[in-house]
């Protein structure tokens, strides 16, 4: 992959990152600084839907913040692009769509199809 597809991927996830861990702080933020009462049921009900709703968000996002770093430190070892299964480079529109991704689509199809077949 040439060196400034490299550049772009490292610049997009790194600025993906910092979106993220602002998400994360914000989300902490707001729950620990809330002193929110109420003493109507259905409002507490509602209250507490929506914090469960952001912390499964929060939770996906804390995720794709492991898969991110996991991505960047593969751009440190020159390895990003290359599938881990084939050692074929990654096409640039599989990366684009996934940048996080450590298969190539031939192998990722592969792997879904045995893991639909094992019921998985």
């Amino acid at each position: 992959m040439r060196p400034e597809k490299i550049e772009h991927f490292k610049g997009f996830l790194s600025q993906r990152l910092q979106e993220l861990l602002g998400h994360a702080d914000a989300t902490v933020s707001d729950m620990t600084d809330s002193n929110e009462s109420y003493p109507d049921p259905t409002d507490r009900a509602s209250l507490e839907s929506d914090r469960n709703f952001t912390l499964r968000i929060r939770d996906r996002e804390r995720k794709l913040i492991s898969k991110i770093k996991e991505a960047l430190e593969r751009i440190e070892e020159g390895t990003f692009g290359i599938c881990e299964e084939c050692g074929e480079e990654i096409g640039a529109k599989r990366l684009e769509a996934r940048p996080v991704t450590t298969l190539c689509i031939d192998c990722k199809t592969k792997q879904e199809r045995n893991e639909k077949a094992r019921g998985d």
